[in-house]
């Protein structure tokens, strides 16, 4: 069981997506119960296809769930919230900035710190995950583990 105070909680979620071209209801995600507490560190295990990015998608309040509930800390999950970060499959990362503006983009966007703090929380990202000595590169001059880098940077 868990390390300590439950943080997620996930009772019987359900996703379905209308299909358009085939005018039928598709469940991507049905019947997930699960709870995260705490100081856990858990993997979403399974085949291409059986919803694992779905539920995260629902979990991050990026799309909605049809059926259940989803709680973090005791509120339901109904957007995108300054307390969870995603790390998407493909980096997504803005080709016209930098390795250093594409990881201070979102603080930038919330306004919630000083230039001068994002750009120390930034460089202290950069050398977490390795990436010193290339704040001032492009995407298009990385390797795609450097660029999935750059996105778990921006996460952190």
């Amino acid at each position: 069981m868990g390390a300590g105070t439950t943080k997620l909680v996930a009772k019987d979620v359900a996703v379905e997506y209308w299909l358009a071209r085939s005018e039928r209801l598709f469940t991507a995600v049905d019947g997930v119960d699960l709870e995260i507490h705490d100081g856990e560190f858990v993997a979403i295990v399974g085949p291409s296809g059986c919803g694992k990015t779905t539920f995260l998608n629902a979990v991050d309040g990026l799309i909605p769930i049809c059926g259940g509930s989803l709680t973090l800390d005791g509120r339901d999950i109904t957007k995108p919230g300054r307390d969870r970060a995603m790390v998407f499959q493909q980096p997504g990362l803005l080709p016209w900035r930098t390795v250093l503006g594409n990881i201070i983009f979102g603080v930038e966007a919330q306004g919630t710190m000083t230039n001068a703090e994002a750009l120390e929380g930034a460089r202290k990202q950069i050398e977490i995950v390795g990436l010193k000595g290339f704040e001032d590169a492009y995407p298009s001059e990385l390797s795609g583990g450097m660029q999935q880098r750059v996105n778990l940077a921006r996460a952190l």
